[in-house]
This record gives C-alpha cells, sequence and structure tokens, in this order.
C-alpha cells in the first residue's frame, strides 16, 4: 500500500467492545460514515435504529447491513432534522417504543446547500447540523441519563476552525456564503459538545466531538466544482468506512468511558479553534438555540 494512501486512511478503532443489549441511534446513516457506523455497530451486537429522512434509501441500507452482520435488530424510523414536527415526533415514538438508549450519534449533515431554509425558518446549515440535533438531543436526554453510562457523539469537522457564530445574523439574512454556513454550523457542533459536557458532568453521560476526515461522500452533492474535485482528488480522500472509525471510536472505545467535552480526529485528541474553546460563546449559543426552538433545557 503506498503511504500516502496509509496517511489518507488516518486512525482505526481497535476497540473488541461488543454492544449486545444496547440500543443506538444513528442520523444520517442511509448513507456515506452513518451507514459505516451503524454497519460496525450492528456486528457489534447493538439493536439500531437508522434516523433518516429517505426511508426507501435507509430500508435499502438497513436490509443490506442486517444480511450482511446477521442482526436482525437494524430498525428505520423517519427523521428530518430540518423540520422540529418531524424530530418531536420521531423522539415520541422512540421514547414510547425503547426504555433504554446508550448510544445517541449526530451524524446526519448538509454541507454547501444554496441558500435556503428550514421548515421553523432557520438558515439550513444551521437548522439540520446544529439546531435540529440540539432538540433531538435535549428529547433523549432522559432516557440516556437513565440508560447511563451512555454516549452522545457529535460529528463535527476540521471546517470548524473556519467558523464563527455570528449571533448578529445567524441565519444568514445579511451575508450568505454557503462554505462558510458549514464552517459556522461545525463549529457550533464543536461548542454545543463543549457545553453539553459541562452540563452533565456527574451523570455518567458522556459527550464528544469528532472530525472524520475528508471522506468520499454524498456530501458534496449540492455543488459541481466540489463534486468535480472530489473525483479529481479520491485518492486523498476516506473511504467512508475509513471516516467512520473516529465515529466507532468514540461510541465504543472503552477507554473513552469517562472522557467528556473532547474532540478527536483519527481516533485521537485533535486541536481544536480558539473559537471552539469560547466557554462564554458556548453558554450563550446555548441559550439563543433553546430561543429559537421555543425549549428550557437547565
Amino acid at each position: 500500500i503506498p503511504i500516502n494512501a496509509l496517511y489518507v486512511a488516518g486512525g482505526r478503532c481497535k476497540s473488541a467492545a461488543r454492544l449486545e443489549g444496547k440500543v443506538a441511534i444513528i442520523t444520517g446513516a442511509n448513507t456515506g460514515i452513518g451507514k459505516e457506523t451503524a454497519r460496525d455497530l450492528a456486528r457489534r451486537g447493538a439493536r439500531v435504529i437508522v434516523a433518516c429522512r429517505d426511508i426507501a434509501k435507509a430500508e435499502a441500507a438497513a436490509s443490506e447491513i442486517r444480511a450482511e452482520t446477521g442482526n436482525q435488530q437494524v430498525t428505520v424510523r423517519k427523521l428530518d432534522l430540518a423540520d422540529t414536527k418531524s424530530i418531536r415526533e420521531f423522539a415520541g415514538k422512540f421514547l414510547a417504543e425503547e426504555k433504554e438508549l446508550h448510544i445517541l450519534i449526530n451524524n446526519a449533515g448538509v454541507m454547501l446547500c444554496p441558500y435556503s431554509k428550514t421548515a421553523d425558518g432557520f438558515e439550513m446549515h444551521l437548522g439540520v447540523n446544529h439546531l435540529g440535533h440540539f432538540l433531538l438531543t435535549f428529547l433523549l436526554l432522559e432516557r440516556l441519563k437513565q440508560s447511563a453510562p451512555s454516549r452522545i457523539v457529535n460529528v463535527s469537522s476540521l471546517a470548524h476552525h473556519a467558523g464563527r457564530i455570528r449571533f448578529h445574523d445567524l441565519h444568514g439574512e445579511k451575508r450568505y456564503n454557503r462554505g462558510l454556513a458549514y464552517c459556522h454550523s461545525k463549529l457550533a457542533n464543536v461548542l454545543f459538545t463543549r457545553e453539553l459536557a459541562r452540563r452533565l458532568q456527574g451523570t455518567k453521560v458522556t459527550a464528544n466531538a469528532l472530525h472524520p476526515g475528508s471522506v468520499q461522500s454524498e456530501l458534496v452533492r449540492h455543488s459541481f466544482l466540489m463534486m468535480r474535485l472530489w473525483k479529481i482528488f479520491s485518492f486523498f480522500l476516506k473511504t467512508p468506512w475509513e471516516g467512520a472509525q473516529t465515529s466507532i471510536y468514540c461510541a465504543v472505545a472503552e477507554e473513552l468511558e469517562s472522557v467528556t467535552g473532547q474532540y478527536f480526529s483519527d481516533c485521537q485528541p485533535a486541536y481544536v479553534s480558539p473559537w471552539g474553546r469560547d466557554d462564554e460563546t458556548a453558554k450563550k449559543l446555548w441559550s439563543v438555540s433553546c430561543e429559537l426552538l421555543g425549549i428550557q433545557w437547565d
């Protein structure tokens, strides 16, 4: 194997942890790294809920995973993160059906969308990548606490380094750049993880964020240019399986049992931008998010 292919592949999750009797939810698990993460957790024996907007795609992925792993406990539930009504319906159904939740992987994401808004009027990147997962986590938190030790894993990105939380123009109505909008939302993931971990101290529920690497995925589908570049430079991109390794690591590795509020890349702690370590911004983003979603989360 050429040395740079090994370098690009990045870290591997070496944990052999079994997950029989554990319940995991993975958002956006019908494709890319979400699907590979679901496949791995299913192989370890977990009951996996594939939470997706596109039910047909999700069913195809789930049946492939069931056939390959022999784990029949891979189920599909509809979840549209661009609509708070759908998020509440998903959580309500889940809580009625499942008594436990041990792993929540906030994996779904949108990238480089032309300017658009969610059903609730939020800018699309912020709405799906941050606010949707913020609300989902809020609605499922009691179940995670009851099932502790449990873990929340937020898929962020190296792109958070270019992000800023622009409180004066959160929804990009004054100025919009789709590349930067993605970066801002990924910084929001890091800040959310930081403040969530602080609030969950002593509950045996951990929250960590990660950068999966540059992965060949459908995430760039909104940009023709990026799709061309992705093809040209595919040699330098991780496969979805390689990209899923850090998500899996954060979800299962025994040595992370009590590690919380951290940011990982290639299955090891990674550098967080100064903006991502600003506790005041994290607290302010938390209260603004609650306000936008009409929830009280103390």
